[in-house]
């Protein structure tokens, strides 16, 4: 498993708006390319995420689905991307004062990048989500100080 953090400076709830906001996606998740759709009742467990992976002319049509949610403060996510395969993502989210330490959890869980050794794996991980939460800083601090 692939662990990155970051501190934001936005409080839990100002950056819980942004995860819980399925059409933000494309904006901070490395990969994704856009939406297509948003269950309604996103970010409730059980809930999906309908996106296209990839670079237009190759782009994939699949989805992320929630596995569990406690807001502000935890999101855990199944993220397909085949054919590569299936990911278990999870977000935290823990105050720090008027800021927030979000820890990004990321791993192969089914498919094609499983088989790819750890000490490969690793490395790419921590590169996106190092990205993904950069990116994630931008959305919630712009909205914070708007």
């Amino acid at each position: 498993m692939s662990s990155y953090r970051r501190t934001i400076r936005a409080s839990p709830d100002q950056v819980w708006a942004v995860l819980a906001d399925g059409w933000l996606y494309p904006l901070f998740v490395v990969g994704a390319s856009r939406m297509r759709d948003v269950d309604s009742d996103w970010p409730a467990p059980g809930a999906a995420l309908h996106h296209s992976v990839g670079s237009w002319p190759v782009l994939i049509d699949d989805s992320t689905t929630v596995e569990e949610a406690e807001a502000p403060t935890l999101l855990r996510l199944r993220a397909r991307a085949w054919p590569g395969g299936e990911a278990d993502v999870t977000f935290r989210l823990e105050p720090r004062g008027d800021e927030t330490e979000v820890v990004i959890e990321e791993d192969a869980a089914v498919g094609p990048a499983r088989l790819m050794p750890p000490f490969i794996r690793r490395p790419l991980l921590v590169w996106r989500n190092s990205e993904t939460l950069r990116r994630l800083a931008f959305v919630a601090e712009g909205r914070a100080a708007g």
